[in-house]
This record gives structure tokens, sequence and C-alpha cells, in this order.
């Protein structure tokens, strides 16, 4: 990956900027942000007449996401990875495309980052990285870009909706304004104020957030907390379309300046349960006449086995093992961040096999996860080998929540 400094000296003070791919960053010797009126709809300032406000005094980080429909494989190996074998009819259930049936590629809402705000050129997914590679975002998947930055920074995301229907970002955690929130409800807030909550089809909305102290870790976290953002336009169509991502805030004074990652943490990896519900995607019509056989038409009595049909349970949009396979050496402090979305059936029990994870302090190999949590776990391997890491609920094992990580 390229990047270009550019340094530009004003009276007082000297700033310094990091373009390349990617978000881009700009510090100031002692840089003071501060939350600005609002003046056009699509600009993401603050509303005139609000009173809060918040000082940084860290860099400002920019990232250039896009809400983009693509056609995603949860299953592109076409094979049960975990077992090696093929799909059994059971499997089938959920991956086996024919008369009426979907299978295992649909049509979805994923934020992608861009280089630039000409969005013209989207940033490439890596699948796999080298060993000693500081950061590596290989086992994303359908997850949007990782947004990244400390305590004292600011965030700027340039927003543009590529998809045919209003979307957002909602971010989870940092200190926004009503401007920013992306939400629709009724807040008391009108007009421009009101501009960030449904950004119309191809229309692009910058959303500027900040980064205070209570975004950060607290007492019992380490050196970098997990947050998450996804479209909250229409939360449950959207979520299930596919539009959400991770956010990791890291502690003033122990992230990387460059690239925002914590500096004790050799590798960050991120995984995202869930129980993706196609039926309630807005896309579902979509994927019923584009992708599943004909006759593509419901009948009576056959409501409920296609609606099974169409529940992945995924791990960052990856059913039976079929996503990229994280890898990391034995001694190296390893970060996993892990988050759940969704209903009441999105209990999950994450199990590491070989290893363990300390998780607020707490040894184990087990996660609990409710629909909505972010948890944080730290790995220091011990084990060499291939390991299973799956939900332990017994409805999620057969239906494909499981995937491997790798230890060398």
């Amino acid at each position: 990956m390229s990047r270009h400094w550019k340094i530009a000296l004003t009276a007082g003070t000297a700033a310094l900027s990091l373009t390349g791919c990617g978000p881009q960053y700009s510090t100031q010797a002692t840089q003071q942000v501060q939350t600005q009126q609002l003046q056009q709809a699509h600009q993401g300032h603050l509303a005139a007449g609000s009173a809060a406000t918040v000082t940084t005094t860290g860099q400002l980080r920019t990232y250039y996401i896009a809400a983009d429909e693509l056609r995603w494989d949860y299953a592109p190996d076409g094979t049960n990875d975990i077992t090696g074998e093929p799909f059994t009819p059971e499997e089938e259930v959920f991956t086996k495309q024919g008369p009426n049936r979907v299978g295992h590629k649909y049509w979805k809402a994923l934020y992608r980052g861009y280089t630039d705000a000409s969005f013209t050129q989207r940033i490439a997914r890596p699948t796999t990285c080298a060993a000693t590679a500081k950061v590596c975002d290989d086992t994303l998947g359908m997850l949007g870009p990782v947004i990244r930055a400390a305590v004292g920074d600011s965030i700027k995301v340039v927003y543009k909706n590529n998809t045919t229907r209003p979307t957002s970002i909602h971010p989870h955690g940092v200190f926004y304004q009503k401007n920013g929130e992306g939400a629709p409800y009724d807040d008391g807030t009108s007009g421009a104020a009101k501009a960030d909550d449904a950004v119309p089809p191809g229309a692009t909305f910058t959303y500027n957030w900040q980064v205070p102290d209570r975004a950060g870790p607290g007492p019992m976290d380490g050196s970098s907390v997990l947050w998450m953002y996804h479209s909250h336009t229409d939360e449950v169509a959207d979520t299930n379309a596919g539009l959400i991502g991770p956010m990791v805030i890291t502690a003033r004074g122990k992230a990387d300046p460059a690239t925002g990652t914590p500096l004790d943490v050799d590798r960050e990896i991120f995984s995202y349960y869930t129980v993706e519900n196609e039926n309630v995607s807005p896309y579902l019509d979509r994927n019923l006449q584009d992708l599943a056989g004909p006759p593509h038409v419901i009948a009576p009595g056959d409501e409920d086995a296609f609606t099974e049909s169409n529940l992945m349970h995924s791990i960052n949009g990856y059913v039976y093992g079929n996503g990229p396979v994280p890898t990391v050496r034995r001694g190296e402090r390893v970060r996993w961040y892990t988050f759940t979305l969704g209903t009441e059936v999105d209990l999950h029990s994450p199990h590491w096999h070989g290893n363990t994870v300390t998780t607020n302090g707490m040894r184990s190999d087990m996660l609990q996860l409710l629909p909505g949590m972010m948890m944080v776990s730290d790995m220091v391997p011990d084990n060499p080998g291939t390991w299973l890491l799956h939900c332990h609920v017994n409805d999620h094992i057969v239906a494909g929540m499981q995937m491997r990580y790798r230890v060398t």
C-alpha cells in the first residue's frame, strides 16, 4: 500500500496529512476541532441552535465509504469446509439453489471503502496477509471497512449511497450531534438536521464524529474497544441487507499514529455472528426472481420451508467454514473483536478450540453474546494447528455458524 505525506506550514502550526488507499489522517500540533453550524443539508455539520461541542486534540481520520449493491456468496467453495465433504441434505436446506430456493448467493447492500471522494476506485479486500502484517483485515467478509481512531481524534466519513433505497450510517459509542446520528425518529429536529437520517440513492453525505474519553476503553478494558456502525434508516431491513461494519477506538497515546491500531497488539481479527435473515432483506423479491429457480412464486404450504432456507447462520457472511482462515503465530498478541445483531435467535456462544482468551480479565475459551453486544478478547496462542471456532448453540452448529483459525 503506497502512501504520500503532504506537509503544509501555516502561521504557528504545522499540519501533516497522509493520503493514499484507505483512510486519510491529518494532525496539528495543537489542533482544536469543534463542531460547526450546519450550512448545507448534506455536509454533516451541526444544526443551528445546538450548543453541545467537543474539543479534540488528535488526528482527523477521514474515511470514504459507500453502500454498494453486490451479489454475495455465503459459501463460495460450494462445499462444507469444516467437514471437507459435500453438503449433506440437511445442510442443503441453506445452501442448495433450486426451484424457489435462492441457495447461497444473495443480492445484498454492503459497505465498501474507497480511496477518495470521487468513489471511482474501491479499496481491494485482502483474503490473505503476510504473517508479519501489522494491519490485516483479511477476514472481514461482508462487513464494512474497519473505522479506526484513538481517544482525542475526530472521524470524518464521506458516505455515498450507491443503492436503490435510502440508507445511512449510525455509529455506536462515539460522540455525534443530532445531524450525524443517522437514525430517523421524532427527536425534535427538522430540516437540514434530518439529512443524515436517510441519504437518498445516489447522494453523498459527510458524517463528523468526535472521540472523547467516554468512547475509549474503560477501567476493565484493554488498550482498545470495539464499536459498530450500521444503517438505521430501516434498521431491521438494512442490517439484514448487510449494512454493518466494525469500529475500533484505542486509548489515548496507545495507537499507531499512521494506522490507528493499538501498539500492544500484533494481530486484530473481527468476527460477526448473526443469523442473517434474508426474508426481511429489501432484496428478497429480487433474490427470488434473479437467483432462485423457477417458478419464482412461493406455493401455499411452502412458506415455512422457504423462510427457513433464507436464514443464513453466518460468521462475517460465511457458512460452513467457507470464509478466509485467519493465521496467527504462536506467542503473538492477538485481539479478537466479536459482535452480533439480530433477534432472539441471535444468542451466540463463540468457542475457540485449542487456545484460550481473556475477556474483561476473565479467562475462558468461550464468549456469551446477545444481540447488539460487542466484545474484545485477547489471545496469546500457544498451541499450533488449524482450530475450530464456532457458535456452541446446537442449531447454529448444524446450520453452519462455524469457521477455522490457524496457529503457526
